[in-house]
C-alpha cells in the first residue's frame, strides 16, 4: 500500500467528518494518539496492557483503514479514525474519558509559510482537556526544535487545565516511560537525534 507522507490539513476536504464514534466499553480506559500513522506506539501499548482500549486520530484515510485491519487481524484492541484532529475530537471522543494521550511527532511544516498547517494550538489544547479525565496524563514527543518550544509555549499557557510534570516551562528530563515508541522514535534514536519531551497531568 502507498500512502502520502504529508497531506495539506487545511484542504476543505477533511472539515467534514465522515467516520463514526468509535464504540468504546465504559469499563476500559481509553488511550489516544493523535496523528498515530501506521500505529506502531499504539500496537506496542496494546501489546503490553491489552485491558484498554486505543484510538490513533488519523488524518491519511488510506493509512486510517491499513491500521483498521492490521487490528482486525491480530485481534488488537486498536482502532484507527479518519479524521483532522484539529477539527472533529469533540465529535468522535467521550468528554473526561481519555486517559492517556500522545502527540508523538507531529509533523514539523519547517517552511514559514506552513506554519499555519502545524497541529499543535490554542484551539488542540482545549480539544484534549474536553475529552481528557481528572489526572489523565498528556505526552509529547518531538527531534524539532521549534516544534518543542511551540508545544511547551501551548500548554504552559494552558495552566488551568494542565499542570507539567516536571515542573513550569520546563521539559521532561527522563525518557519516555510508556514502553512503546513509534517509528519516529526508533529511527532517533538510531540515528542519535535529541528527542525533546513533555509530560503533562490534567488537571
Amino acid at each position: 500500500m502507498r500512502v502520502r507522507q504529508h497531506v495539506n490539513p487545511l484542504e476543505v476536504s477533511f472539515e467534514a467528518l465522515r467516520v463514526e464514534a468509535p464504540a468504546l466499553s465504559p469499563r476500559r480506559r481509553v488511550e489516544v494518539e493523535i496523528g498515530c500513522a501506521e500505529a506502531q506506539f499504539l500496537f506496542e501499548r496494546a501489546g503490553q496492557d491489552p485491558s484498554r482500549d486505543y484510538v490513533g486520530i488519523e488524518i491519511r484515510e488510506g493509512m486510517a483503514a491499513w491500521v483498521n485491519a492490521r487490528a482486525k487481524e491480530q485481534g488488537a484492541p486498536v482502532q484507527a479514525l479518519f479524521c483532522h484532529a484539529n477539527h472533529h475530537l469533540r465529535e468522535v471522543l467521550p468528554a473526561g474519558r481519555v486517559s492517556r494521550v500522545y502527540l508523538n511527532f507531529p509533523d514539523p511544516w519547517f517552511k514559514k509559510r506552513h506554519h499555519k498547517r502545524r497541529m499543535i494550538d490554542e484551539g488542540l489544547a482545549a480539544d484534549l482537556a474536553w475529552m481528557m479525565e481528572p489526572g489523565g496524563e498528556l505526552f509529547v514527543q518531538t527531534d524539532v526544535w521549534d516544534i518543542a518550544l511551540d508545544a511547551l509555549e501551548v500548554f504552559e499557557r494552558a495552566e488551568d487545565e494542565f499542570a507539567n510534570e516536571s515542573g513550569p516551562w520546563s521539559f521532561w528530563k527522563g525518557d519516555n516511560p510508556y514502553g512503546a515508541r513509534s517509528a519516529r522514535e526508533v529511527y532517533c534514536q538510531a540515528k542519535g537525534r535529541p528527542i525533546w519531551r513533555l509530560l503533562y497531568r490534567r488537571r
